[in-house]
């Protein structure tokens, strides 16, 4: 199998899976890395902040890891890909520092894009998860026509 140069991904899993790996890490560079180049990228973290841009975008996560560290149980709910465009939506469990129990989950949509450069993240979008509308709706009977 060839490998692809460093910082080359070839599919959108590799991000993700790197992106998952710097935040273990606390590796705020690294992340920067995995973000596509363009004005539009887009980061909402759970608290709402909107980011837009490179630089704030990788100045928010050096100021997470400056703060505190995280590690994170991910479960893929769907994904789908098509040629440049791929989209990931996840839950996560936080866990902060040293404190065992969890936060969360979040609900997490990852946008790729790929170019000539590999797959990259042009947008992550994370906020609390509210299921409750979600169970209200499947306790209803529908009827088909």
């Amino acid at each position: 199998m060839k490998k692809n140069p460093p910082g080359i991904h070839a599919r959108p899993e590799d991000v993700e899976q790197a992106f998952y790996e710097a935040i273990a890490r606390g590796d705020a560079e690294q992340i920067g890395r995995l973000w596509a180049e363009e004005e539009e990228t887009l980061c909402v973290h759970p608290t709402g902040v909107r980011l837009t841009g490179l630089a704030p975008i990788r100045e928010s996560w050096r100021s997470i890891f400056a703060a505190t560290r995280l590690r994170v149980q991910v479960e893929v709910i769907s994904h789908w890909q098509g040629s440049v465009l791929a989209i990931h939506h996840l839950s996560e469990i936080l866990f902060v520092g040293d404190d065992s129990n969890p936060r969360g989950p979040l609900y997490v949509t990852h946008v790729y894009a790929r170019g000539p450069r590999g797959w990259r993240l042009v947008c992550r979008h994370a906020s609390t998860a509210d299921d409750s509308q979600q169970a209200l709706a499947d306790g209803v009977r529908h009827t088909v026509h």
